[in-house]
């Protein structure tokens, strides 16, 4: 049987209904589609009480108006449906079998018989080859697709159907961008090894086509489809090693000739609009590009260190939506008590925790829950991670003379009524934030603490006077990150001693279900965890624990007090965690800190 290996350039492929494919992800047409002797998808999900009749009509009804979207996924936009109740109803129709692409691997080899770009297009995944036929995963089982299919691979394929967004990912997993990078070091090695034979130095080059200028955008596009947060390059000596941090941790996925490492830099510093001649002085700047259809704004931080010049990059996906209370971990009364907290007149809220604990992620979802056209909400943050409608944020600008206490200051002359300081890093800035909240003002704001009692201790270490803490702080939120077990490759297992007395030592339960783990799938890059939560601590500021500030009670009276009056800890919130499933001790152990352990 004759297979095209490798097609660069679609085949003719039949026109397809109306609303198909826009950019990169198609929209099944099925949905309107009947097969002879079967049914419409919209009868197939009332008759399987997945959707009411009324439901469909009104998807039905948006489609038609010009939404861009089929019956399926406008159901599932608006919350209907799910997406493998979708994909079941789509094999029901057609008679075909569902596949679940979170415990399959597709073979490289059947991967192959089609190009990334193609595999897009169509929404489908290659997942075996033999003689007979080639197995292929997608999300639209519609004839158009599968006679598409059919031209792209060069022979018999047997169709199975999976979720959007399971095929997605696979797609994904399978074309690494970064299986581009060694053509790419290729090729600068030959240009290198040239200019050093012709004794000149290789000027900079901004061409696109450039080797040095490929492999940076393929190390940003991998990033973003890792869900990395920091992409760190690093020389190495005689190799520069780059490194994503997923989920909070840190993983090598590439090792590039040391002679790369200059221009490398140079390349980065260019998009960032930094000096690319000064390689001695740390330096910052920020990148806004789209990759893959994704707006991506990228913090970049140069420094010198023993070697060379090393970039962090930090990644943050502007396409990535602002999450809800209810969606960050906090238990539902911590949820509820903290909402009625945010609804306060006046007052200061602190959310506090190490770098890279989430505190600007729990305040924009603060900001979400009180964003009414009633309140004038203004914020200062340094950067401005992400942008929110109806809200009026600062930018710090030191360069500019834009401080946090300036633009604090500047901020109380608009008339605000909800304020939010992105971070209190001197005692100006802490001092103007508490005199804000003092004035009929309610302020939230970020500070760097261990725990909800070190952040008080930490306001008064900065000079701030005990009354003025204990009168203006209404509740301080610690919190920090844990990465889930991956519901794709979970197992049970037997803990080894050393977790067991943390178990111990904290007071947590053996869960009903067993302890659990992962043990590594391509979904979870081989991990064993994908994405995080947030484990919290909250300490409302009492009268009885206002007392003890006045008399600038010792940490641990005043912790002592706050578990008297329900505040549950982050090892106790974390046991919780344990316990029900979501994570496991090893995680624990890793990101909470224990006294005494």
């Amino acid at each position: 049987m004759r297979r095209t290996r490798r097609q660069d350039a679609p085949p003719a492929i039949a026109p397809k209904p109306v609303g198909v494919a826009v950019a990169r992800e198609v929209v099944m047409p099925l949905d309107l589609h009947v097969k002879p002797g079967g049914a419409r998808l919209g009868e197939l999900l009332v008759e399987a009480k997945l959707a009411t009749q009324e439901q469909v009509v009104a998807a039905l009804e948006e489609a038609m108006r010009g939404s861009g979207r089929s019956l399926g996924s406008q159901l599932i936009a608006d919350g209907s449906i799910g997406e493998r109740d979708l994909a079941h109803m789509l094999a029901r129709q057609q008679s075909l079998e569902v596949v679940d692409l979170r415990q399959i691997t597709p073979d490289p080899a059947a991967v192959a018989l089609m190009t990334e770009s193609m595999a897009r297009a169509l929404s489908a995944i290659p997942l075996s080859a033999d003689q007979d036929a080639v197995v292929v995963a997608v999300a639209d089982p519609s004839p158009s697709i599968v006679q598409s299919l059919r031209e792209v691979i060069g022979g018999r394929v047997t169709v199975k159907v999976a979720t959007q967004s399971d095929i997605t990912m696979a797609i994904g997993q399978s074309y690494r961008a970064l299986s581009g990078v060694g053509p790419q070091v290729k090729a600068f090695q030959v240009r290198d090894s040239q200019y050093k034979d012709e004794n000149r130095v290789e000027p900079i080059v901004v061409s696109e086509d450039a080797p040095v200028v490929q492999v940076v955008r393929l190390m940003i596009t991998q990033g973003l489809r890792d869900r990395a947060s920091d992409i760190h390059i690093e020389p190495q000596g005689d190799q520069v090693r780059v490194r994503y941090r997923v989920d909070g941790a840190l993983h090598d996925v590439l090792d590039l000739p040391g002679s790369m490492g200059p221009a490398i830099v140079s390349r980065v510093k260019i998009m960032a609009g930094m000096n690319i001649v000064e390689r001695r002085r740390s330096q910052d700047g920020q990148i806004s590009m789209e990759i893959e259809g994704r707006e991506v704004d990228i913090r970049v931080a140069t420094t010198s260190v023993v070697g060379g010049e090393k970039v962090v990059m930090r990644l943050l996906d502007k396409s990535r939506p602002i999450f809800h209370l209810d969606q960050l971990g906090m238990p539902a009364d911590m949820a509820e008590r903290y909402s009625a907290l945010l609804r306060s007149p006046y007052g200061m809220v602190i959310c506090s925790g190490p770098t890279g604990s989430g505190k600007t992620t729990t305040l924009y979802g603060s900001l979400g829950e009180i964003n009414t056209p009633e309140r004038n909400i203004m914020t200062i943050e340094d950067p401005v991670e992400y942008t929110i409608p109806s809200i009026n944020q600062i930018q710090i600008n030191e360069q500019a003379g834009v401080t946090f206490a300036g633009g604090l200051k500047s901020i109380l002359r608009q008339d605000p009524d909800v304020i939010l300081v992105g971070e209190i890093r001197d005692v100006e800035t802490a001092r103007i934030a508490v005199q804000s909240a003092l004035t009929g003002h309610f302020v939230l704001s970020s500070l760097h603490a261990t725990d909800a009692v070190s952040a008080l201790h930490r306001l008064l270490d900065m000079g701030i006077e005990s009354f003025l803490v204990a009168s203006s702080v209404s509740a301080v939120l610690s919190q920090r990150l844990l990465r889930r077990v991956c519901d794709n490759c979970r197992e049970t297992y037997d803990p080894p001693p050393q977790e067991m007395a943390l178990l111990q030592a904290l007071g947590g339960h053996v869960p009903e279900s067993g302890f659990v783990r992962g043990t590594g799938c391509n979904f979870c890059t081989q991990t064993g965890y994908l994405e995080r939560i947030g484990v919290y601590e909250m300490m409302a500021v009492t009268d009885a624990i206002r007392e003890m500030i006045l008399d600038r009670a010792s940490h641990d009276d005043l912790r002592k007090l706050a578990r008297s009056e329900g505040m549950r800890t982050l090892q106790e919130e974390s046991m919780r965690l344990v316990e029900t499933g979501v994570t496991n001790l090893a995680e624990v152990l890793r990101s909470i800190y224990i006294p005494g352990a």
